[in-house]
Parts: C-alpha cells; structure tokens; sequence
C-alpha cells in the first residue's frame, strides 16, 4: 500500500515538472512535443492554443500558421481545436538516418502582432523495421586445412531503427562444426564473426549450410536471417591483406560523378587461384551504396550520384578483400564530404503586412523573415541587408529571424507604394545572393488639406447677364486619396446690400463652377468680394478658402438724362432763356446739363446743336454743353428761337436725348413782355378763350411792377443813409461802386441776372408753374466787378440816367444783403 503510494507520488511530482517545464517554454516563446513516427495523417501533436493562451478565431481567420524551415510540411495548426497535428505519415529513418535524437523545427507565426514561436517536436522511433542483411545468401570458401578457432568476420545486419529496437544480438544455428563469435567496434556495434569449432574434412562433407539470425529490442522483437554456405577448399595458406587497415578521403561535395574517390589495394603471397583477389562491401549503408560504386577487380570507389554536404557530411565503408580460397582482409574507408558554396541563402517570408497607414509610427512591423543558409561554415553564415533609400530597416531578431520595420514617419503624397527588396549574401568566395521583395502599399491618412491653383480669383462679368451665366471656375487640388482627396465647394457666408451673398452667386459643389443667379446691374452693383471654401471628404475634414472679386463690367444701357432745361420745358415756350439783342459773339446764352448713369466711355457725353430756328446764331459747346452766340443778333433776327441741344454718350452703340431751348431776343422788359405774350396767344389752342390766360399776365406784370417798386425805395433808402454816414465821417478813398442796373430785372420769369449769374427766372404760362432756378457752378461771380468812377452805373440798362441814384454805390456787404432782399 505504502508503496503504492510513492508511486502515485512519484508520477504526480514528474506530471507537475512537466507542466512546469511546458509553461517555462512557453513563456519563452519555445514549444517541445514528441509524437512517435508512423502516426497517421491529422494525428495529435500538441495543443498550441491551450499552451500559448491563442483565441480560437484568430486560427479561423487563418492569421496564424505553421511553418517549416525545410521542404517539406510535417506539421499543421487544426483550424477548430488549436491543435498541432501532423500533416503527413512521417517515417524518422527517412529523416534522421544516423541521429540519434530526431527533432523537427517549426515556427507558429501570429499575423497579426507578427510575433512567431519555436516548436520542437521529437520524433520517437517505433519498432517498424526489422534487422536485414544486404545478402541474403553468403558463400564463404574453407581450406580443410583451417586450423579450429579460426575466426571469418560476417556480413552485419542493419537496422535503422534506433534505442532498444535497434540491433541487439545474432543467433547462429545449423552445423556444429561453427560457432558464433560477437566482438564489440569502436562504435559500440556489435561485429558477428564465424569461428570453427572444428577441423573440416572435405572427403567427410564438402558443404556446410548455416543461417545467421539477427534480433532486435523490440516488443516483439523483430529478426532477420541470412543463410550461410561453407564449402570446404584445399589448403590455402596466405591470406589477402590490405596495405593499409583504414583509408581516409576528403572529397568536395561538388566533385563530378564518375570520379574515383579512392583506390583500396589488397595482396596476396599465394599463386594461382589462391592469389586472385576480389574486393566487395562488408559493412555498408543503403545510402552509401547508392552513392558509392566499389569495383570488385580493381577495388576503386567511385562516385555514382552528386554528393551533398547538407545530406550527409561522412560515410564509412568496410571493404573486404577475398582470395579464391575464402582467405580475406577487411579495411575501413571512411570518406568525409567538405562543404562547398553551392547554396545561396533562403529567404522566407513568414508574416508581412500588404498595406500599412501613412501616420504609422517609427517602429512599426512590417514583415517578419526567415533566412537559413543550407551550408555550413563561412558558408552558412548570412548577412541580411536592405536598401538605404527608403523608410525602412532591419531589425535581428531570435536567431535567424529578421524583421522589416519604419525607419521614420511615411508620406503617401511623396511614395504611395513600396517595393522593399531584402538581400541575403553568405560568407562563401565567391559569395551567393537572393533577395525577397515585400509589396507594401501606403494607406492614405488625411493629412492634405485642399490647395487652390490659384491665390485669388478674379473675373469680369458683363452687366445684364442672364441669370444662371457661368462667371468663373476655381478649382482646388488635395494631394490625398480617395475619398480623403474628393473635394466640395461651398460659399462662405455674406451679404450684398443687405441680401444673402447666395442670392446673388452660386457655386456647383463638385466641379466649383461659379455660376451668377440673377441679372446684374452696374449703376447698382459695381464689384462682389466673395470667398469659396473647398472642404475634402475625409474625417475630420480639412478646409481651405479663397477669395474671389468678381467686378460688372458697364455695359451702355442708359441713355444721357437732361436735367437743364428740364422735361416739363419741352414744350414751346414753357420756358425762356433771356439773350440781348447786342450781345456779342461767344455770349453765354444758356447751359445744358446732362448726366449718363453709365460709366467709363459709356458716361462720355458731347453735345450738338441739331434744330435750331436760325441755324447760324447759336452753338454749343461739344464737352459744356454751353450754348453761346455764334455772332451777334441782328435787326432782321426773329425775337424768339427753339434750339434742339442732342446729347450724346459715347457707348457702342451710343444712346441719346435732346434738350430744347427757348430763347428770346429783348432789349428791354415791355418788349420781353410783349413777345410773351404773343408766344401766350400762340400756344393757345384754336376757339379757345384768351381772357384767362390775359388776366394772369396782368397780375403777374402788377406783382412784378410792385416788387420793383419796393425794390426802388429800398435802395434809395440806403442811398440816403449813406449821404448822412459820409458827413459825419471823411470820405473813403477807395469808395465801392455800385452794382449796374442793367444787371437786374425785378420781374419774376425773367433772369434777374443776366448772362454771368447763375439763377434763372422762367415765367410759364400759366403763373402757378413758374419757378426759379439757381446753378451752383456760377455762384461764385455773385456781384460784378466795380466799374471804373468815372463810369456811372445805370439802375435799368439804357433807360433815363437822370434816374440813377447819384454818389457812391453801397459798400458791399450792403450790396449782398441787398440782393438776398431781391432773391427772397
């Protein structure tokens, strides 16, 4: 019971070690497993998932893997259980024909963090092969003569397994002239040999049929025979022997097949058929044998198939040489192969990333590599390098495992793909070469906002357009991709005379067509400031703004407007401009004055004299618009002339208005009176009653004959006032003249100053429309220029100058205030 016990203990203790040991590995990032040969396809390895602490999914989504260094695939992961199962029957004499200990190497790659894990597995035998020999049937050949203990070396049994199912022992039965002998080599192998027991009689028994049996360990044992006949010769008395007990070659992997490695020689002292020497393989692998060719005649081994370092580096060979009288020698030959450069590196690439974002990280992993080199030496040894011109390095990882990661930040805009060559040169003379090439594609951040072509916009429109015209397209380029790159427009916000800016403009979102919505007109609307933002789809979006002046070009779409003489005096004689009969030449008669709302060349405006009643008596200035006396009047010129002032701009095509003056030739107020009179009966229309029409110009001549009247008092009023001033105080030297008479004509709707003083006096018709009118380019020449003393100045032009006020004229501030009496 106790001991029973300590069992159950004991096997706990090495369970918990073992799980112990299992968590130390992997923490390390190692895996060991043992799983015996010949274990069917799928069979189970290990659980990877459980002892690594791996989702499931992850294996589902085939982002983790199982890799191989070698060839061949042994192992894989199982996608639903995490599993490591085998991936084929693996036979561990095939791989591992003389070691020992047969262990397998792979690596689980974990895509996604592009981390990797060792696993070891060992392959344990199983006792799947039986002791064979390369010769079923042995002739061996005796003299009679053979003294007894006399000892033949016999061909061994081989057996590829490996531990206790290996070769253990050989079992010698039929004839009880033999006996079996065993002798243990240097190796720990054991060598049969046969030793007579007793002395041979030809003339008793010329044959002798032995079979040799050899055992292995194995439960159960497995065994292998081969049958051995003897036959009795006549003395013999020399045996073969070999000049030297062992041989030893170095040969270069790359020698050519056919070559002759080594030559073994044998003599023999006897003549005859007893000197004739054969030589054949004692001891040899199934391997050897397919590689080296032992001629029977001239004993030299030559080379039947290329040699390779990496499958087997020396081979031993014992060769015997026999005489025709079953005399022999053996002697070993043990040929060494040297490593020549005849593998360039191997570059596996067991995890790497196809597409990786530009905002990445230095550091980042790339992609994780494998890189063996199946030569040994200077040879194997590998050095990795990478391209110096790009944004990554490489970084030596666990063993022979190298990883790809940024060197420093990437830019999709400069390089949006990679083509990462990795080169792997070994140490060997001439050095080999490969290279593995990584595709890496750049993924696009948004980090680009949109960028105008141009720092600002201008454009022209012509006014009157028609609503929804095309005035400009700004575009604006985004160095991203994708949707990153897709760029919209958009108006910022504003406000035109009080109305939103997109009343007036739009912009198309997708091609940034700036297109105006309604018609625009440039007397109300000269130049639009606007701004248009271009914002691109990524997320966060990036926006940039540009400004744009759209100026209204003027087009001649107003014509000159009249404002002097106005509209209403369009009709005849509605309104009269006053010229005396002596003016001279160049007199100023009147002024037409226009504007033109247009502007430029548009709101350019001449004047021409096109009607007028006596052709050569007026003209007008083609800039002032002035209109003067082109010579002076004379007797037999009518009294009264229309003249038709054309106004004109200077647009294409150029627009128009006219302007029409009436004019009066009057020397003195009765004949002014007179000829508007006439001009009042004239316009009367036919069978209508004059007598309103007469009544109002009598009271408009009685008013008119009132305020000058008063007008008469108040200046002698002053007059008098300034007689009784000077006598109280000296007389000024520099006495003010007064202002002449016929300067003045106190009668309202006729000029109360004529030709250089800017208000006018039109009398209508009809009293209620009559108006006065001042011109403020003309106010400044209010009062004349004295005259000189010794030149009086009349009150009323050529009338009486008995009537003239006598002495000096009022100073004149007097003279001011006198006629803003008059204006009032």
């Amino acid at each position: 019971m106790c001991a029973a016990g300590r069992r159950w203990g004991r096997r706990q203790r090495a369970l918990l070690w073992a799980v112990l040991l299992a968590a130390w590995e992997a923490a390390w990032g190692q895996l060991r497993y043992s799983v015996p040969e010949e274990m069917p396809k799928g069979s189970f390895v290990g659980d990877v998932a459980k002892d690594l602490g791996l989702q499931l999914p992850e294996i589902r989504d085939h982002s983790i893997h199982i890799t191989e260094r070698g060839r061949n695939q042994y192992f894989s992961l199982h996608g639903k259980t995490g599993h490591l199962v085998t991936a084929e029957r693996i036979d561990r004499e095939q791989l591992c024909e003389d070691v020992q200990q047969c262990v397998l190497h792979c690596e689980l790659v974990v895509e996604g963090e592009i981390k990797f894990y060792e696993i070891e597995v060992e392959i344990t035998d199983i006792n799947d092969n039986a002791p064979s020999f390369r010769e079923e049937e042995i002739e061996l050949r005796m003299s009679e003569m053979t003294a007894p203990g006399a000892r033949f070396p016999l061909v061994r049994a081989y057996d590829p397994d490996s531990g206790r199912n290996s070769l253990q022992s050989y079992e010698l039965s039929g004839d009880e002239h033999f006996s079996l002998a065993v002798q243990a080599g240097p190796g720990g192998d054991q060598r049969p040999e046969l030793v007579l027991a007793k002395a041979l009689d030809r003339e008793e028994a010329a044959f002798h049929e032995l079979v040799l049996r050899a055992m292995d360990g194995g439960d159960p044992a497995r065994t292998g025979t081969a049958r051995i006949r003897v036959t009795v010769l006549d003395a013999n008395d020399n045996a073969p022997v070999f000049s030297q007990a062992e041989y030893t070659v170095r040969v270069p992997e790359d020698v050519p097949v056919g070559s002759v490695l080594v030559t073994v020689t044998a003599t023999d002292a006897d003549q005859g058929l007893n000197g004739q020497l054969k030589y054949s393989y004692q001891i040899v692998s199934v391997k050897a044998s397919e590689i080296f060719r032992l001629d029977a005649e001239t004993g030299a081994i030559s080379l039947t198939r290329n040699l390779d370092f990496e499958e087997g580096t020396s081979y031993e060979l014992e060769v015997q040489a026999h005489d025709g009288g079953a005399l022999y020698d053996a002697a070993k030959v043990v040929i060494t192969v040297t490593d020549v450069n005849d593998n360039a590196p191997e570059i596996s690439v067991r995890s790497v990333l196809s597409e990786i974002s530009e905002d990445s990280p230095s550091g980042t992993v790339v992609a994780l590599l494998h890189v063996n080199d199946r030569d040994s030496g200077a040879n194997g040894e590998v050095r990795c390098s990478i391209d110096k011109d790009i944004p990554f390095r490489l970084q030596s990882s666990h063993g022979s495992y190298y990883r790809v990661v940024t060197a420093r930040e990437l830019d999709r805009e400069q390089v949006s793909e990679y083509n990462v060559t990795v080169r792997a040169a070994d140490g060997g003379s001439p050095s080999l070469q490969s290279s593995a090439v990584l595709a890496l594609r750049v993924l696009d951040v948004n980090d680009n906002a949109p960028v105008f072509l141009e720092e600002r916009y201008s454009a022209r429109l012509a006014e009157n357009n028609a609503a929804g015209a095309l005035v400009l397209t700004v575009r604006a380029t985004d160095a991203d991709w994708g949707q990153n790159a897709r760029v919209r427009y958009r108006l910022a916000e504003g406000r035109v005379r009080g109305a939103p800016l997109s009343s007036y403009v739009s912009v198309q979102a997708e091609t940034g067509a700036l297109y105006a919505l309604r018609s625009l007109d440039y007397e109300q609307l000269r130049e639009l400031q606007l701004c248009v933002r271009a914002e691109d789809g990524g997320a966060p979006a990036l926006s940039s703004n540009v400004s744009v002046r759209l100026q209204i070009v003027d087009e001649n779409d107003n014509a000159p407007q009249v404002l002097y003489p106005p509209a209403a005096a369009a009709a005849a004689w509605s309104g009269v401009e006053l010229a005396p009969r002596r003016s001279e030449a160049g007199a100023l008669v009147a002024k037409v004055v226009a504007v033109d709302a247009d502007a430029g060349q548009n709101a350019w405006l001449s004047y021409e004299l096109a009607k007028a009643t006596e052709p050569g008596l007026f003209r007008v200035g083609p800039h002032s618009g002035e209109v003067r006396t082109a010579r002076s009047p004379l007797a037999r010129d009518a009294a009264r002339h229309s003249l038709v002032v054309l106004v004109r701009d200077h647009g294409r095509p150029a627009l128009s208005a006219t302007a029409t003056l009436s004019v009066v030739l009057a020397e003195s107020v009765a004949e002014l009176l007179a000829e508007l009179g006439s001009a009042a009966h004239e316009a009367a229309a036919p069978g209508e009653p004059a007598a309103s029409l007469t009544r109002w110009l009598v009271l408009a001549v009685a008013a008119v004959s009132c305020l000058f009247v008063a007008f008469l008092l108040l200046l002698l009023a002053l007059r008098l006032r300034r007689c009784h001033r000077q006598q109280l105080l000296p007389p000024d030297s520099g006495a003010s003249r007064g202002v002449p008479v016929s300067h003045f004509v106190g009668i309202d709707g006729v000029r109360a100053f004529l030709q250089s003083y800017a208000h006018d006096v039109s009398l209508t018709a009809d009293s209620r429309k009559s108006h006065l009118r001042f011109s403020a380019a003309s106010c400044c020449d209010t009062l004349p220029a004295r005259p000189p003393p010794d030149e009086p100045a009349p009150l009323l032009g050529d009338e009486d100058p008995a009537g003239a006020i006598p002495s000096d004229p009022a100073p004149p501030s007097r003279m001011n205030d006198l006629l803003e009496v008059v204006i009032l």
